[in-house]
């Protein structure tokens, strides 16, 4: 990923008029005249006008032209499975195919698999097999589970926003900095639906770790704060216990919203997703 390098500059001399005991002679100093200092302080500042522009406002995470050339590569392989593009551009017009991709599908299941088919795609498959042969069985999974969470927070922050790598406690009571956290999940506060988030990222994303690079994984998004933490190492529960699968609908969902218009809520069993 881009690193921003910064310049430590000299402090500027004074500026003010010299003093009455002074020649006048003497004024400007050469040093001024030939602008040495005040262009030592224009390097000095400029990186730091372009770590605070990359960070935005409230940290909000903004792509560089490399997680462009990568959202363009994720978006071309979902296309390929999908068989179908939008005509809007950038993240906009990833999220109109996902939306395809559900629709595609005739069952979660089906759906979870074709998921999986794209983040597949997105690795030439000796690295795959290497990585789960050689890797994944290095003290007991710690080490790959570690390169994967620093991974996953430094590649991906396009798709999901700012992350961070953090500690994950696993079912023996050992703690790994396995884990990531993700503030506030992009790909899902732009879905508006928690079908999308389960079906094509949630559960295809926990099965190809799991079966391609041999890492248990567990995603713990929260649907109220749109964050997400995932815990590299730590295995899923059963899909009868996972408690995101018995969220109710967002209250963005225009689905939902439309059932709840019509009073076909009531229940609980009717607040919960229909894809899901």
């Amino acid at each position: 990923m881009a690193t921003l390098l910064a310049t430590r500059g000299l402090p500027l001399a004074s500026c003010g008029p010299p003093s009455s005991s002074s020649s006048s002679s003497s004024w400007p100093p050469s040093s001024l005249l030939l602008g040495r200092r005040p262009s030592r302080r224009l390097r000095s500042s400029s990186p730091q006008v372009d770590a605070a522009a990359a960070q935005g406002k409230g940290g909000e995470y903004r792509p560089s032209f490399a997680d462009d050339l990568l959202l363009a590569f994720f978006r071309s392989k979902m296309v390929e499975e999908v068989g179908w593009d939008s005509e809007k551009p950038g993240y906009a017009g990833l999220m109109e195919v996902a939306n395809r991709l559900m629709v595609k599908g005739k069952s979660a299941s089906e759906t979870e698999q074709a998921a999986v088919r794209v983040l597949q795609s997105l690795f030439p498959p000796l690295l795959l097999v290497l990585y789960k042969a050689l890797l994944a069985p290095i003290a007991n999974g710690q080490l790959a589970a570690m390169m994967l969470a620093r991974a996953t927070a430094l590649s991906c922050q396009w798709l999901m926003g700012t992350c961070s790598v953090n500690s994950v406690t696993l079912p023996d009571g050992k703690s790994w900095s396995s884990g990531v956290f993700v503030e506030k999940c992009k790909y899902l506060e732009e879905s508006k639906c928690l079908s999308i988030c389960i079906n094509t990222c949630k559960l295809p994303t926990q099965t190809f770790f799991k079966d391609h690079m041999g890492v248990d994984l567990y995603m713990e998004p929260n649907f109220e704060d749109y964050s997400c933490q995932f815990n590299f190492g730590v295995p899923p529960p059963p899909l009868d216990a996972d408690k995101a699968l018995k969220e109710p609908c967002l209250d963005i969902c225009t689905n939902a919203r439309r059932r709840r218009e019509l009073g076909r809520s009531s229940s609980p069993d009717e607040l919960s997703c229909p894809q899901v």
